[in-house]
């Protein structure tokens, strides 16, 4: 199945971005946020077993997969061979861009100033991610960034949490928000799946127009 990852993300609105360290959790982890309402989430590839946990969320069929922190080429194949369904990176790549094509998926490449954004723009992506965002300035460096280039979407992560998200959900120019408070490392060392799907739940809600 093709994804079209603008639509993908109007619709879930908030994107958990999971690190983890431990295959084992995968499937709980997937299945409470399901239960909770998410409709998508974002792998990091910051771990050495982050093919498995693509490949053991995927199967669960509660969500659409995909990887994030993806720096080169070669982990977007990974990633993609694992079941993921869409790339994020932190930064914009020619390499993974041209990967991702290749590879017949969409990305949300990381960008963090306006020449950035027209390199994307430039190789045809509307869809960016912008990052780190509350580092950069948060929702007036979104706006900024935005008012140029009126066709651009954004996926805001970095910094974001349960009380900054309704805000940047917000700005006309932003599909969803990225963020790692709803299965936080310390949730998922302690096997928290109901706190999992709590906060998870909290969020949709909140991020329901």
């Amino acid at each position: 199945m093709t994804v079209h990852l603008a639509e993908l993300l109007a619709e879930a609105r908030i994107v958990p971005v999971l690190t983890v360290p431990d295959p084992r959790t995968a499937a709980p982890l997937a299945r409470a946020l399901a239960a909770g309402g998410a409709r998508c989430a974002e792998v990091t590839f910051r771990t050495p077993d982050a093919e498995e946990v693509v490949k053991a969320m995927a199967a669960e069929g509660g969500l659409v997969v995909g990887a994030g922190t993806v720096l080169t080429a070669e982990q977007a194949e990974r990633a993609v061979a694992a079941g993921a369904q869409f790339l994020v990176s932190p930064g914009l790549d020619d390499e993974v861009l041209d990967a991702a094509r290749a590879l017949g998926v969409p990305i949300a490449p990381g960008v963090a100033t306006a020449t950035e954004l027209m390199r994307a723009v430039r190789a045809g992506i509307d869809t960016v991610k912008l990052f780190p965002a509350e580092p950069l300035g948060g929702r007036a460096m979104l706006r900024a960034l935005a008012a140029p280039f009126p066709g651009v979407r954004f996926m805001p992560t970095g910094g974001i949490d349960a009380y900054r998200m309704t805000a940047y959900l917000a700005e006309p120019a932003v599909l969803a928000v990225g963020g790692s408070w709803m299965a936080t490392p310390a949730l998922l060392a302690s096997g928290d799946y109901e706190e999992i799907r709590r906060l998870t739940a909290d969020a949709v809600e909140r991020s329901t127009p």
